[in-house]
């Protein structure tokens, strides 16, 4: 398999996580899995166990809640497919860090290069956060826009685009 760009987005609990490690099972034999999560209490952490249950120890797992772009720089030849998981959860704690709005889309454009600029193949996965109600107070219609533009961005450099539903992919852009 050539060098990809495999973005899955959906709902929280969709399927996105177990689709995205399937794929790279089958696909690619050296994996690394960057989590974005910080444990911040027991059911998170409970979360990261079990994410690492299943992702079995073929995988190297990185922690980095932040600093993407250098720790995959560390990495580029670590693994043949390098699986972010989750980029909601990165601009989360880009925001809780008090960063601006510039500096959060200069990130993403910053990753989009990154990814673009290298040999290894990748596999995002990212919440879609934009089909329910209008949240209420301003950080979290803050944290709607940018996850939007940030999946646009995302999806618009993708080779392969995936919208899971209740575990089922849809195939938006490219093929499997």
């Amino acid at each position: 398999m050539g060098k990809k760009l495999i973005f899955i987005i959906g709902g929280a609990r969709s399927g996105k996580s177990r689709f995205a490690l399937d794929y790279a099972n089958r696909h690619f034999s050296k994996k690394l899995y960057l989590a974005t999560c910080e444990v911040l209490d027991e059911e998170m952490a409970q979360r990261v166990e079990n994410h690492k249950k299943m992702r079995g120890p073929e995988w190297l797992t990185i922690e980095e809640p932040v600093n993407i772009v250098e720790r995959i720089g560390q990495f580029w030849e670590k693994g043949e497919v390098i699986l972010i998981d989750c980029l909601t959860l990165w601009l989360s704690n880009l925001l809780m860090r008090g960063e601006s709005d510039k500096n959060i889309i200069d990130e993403i454009v910053s990753l989009i290069k990154a990814i673009k600029n290298n040999q290894t193949s990748f596999i995002l996965v990212s919440n879609e956060v934009g089909m329910g109600i209008v949240p209420a107070d301003p950080m979290s219609r803050r944290f709607r826009d940018l996850q939007g533009m940030a999946n646009q961005k995302f999806a618009e450099a993708s080779d392969i685009l995936i919208f899971m539903v209740s575990g089922i992919p849809m195939v938006l852009k490219g093929e499997l």
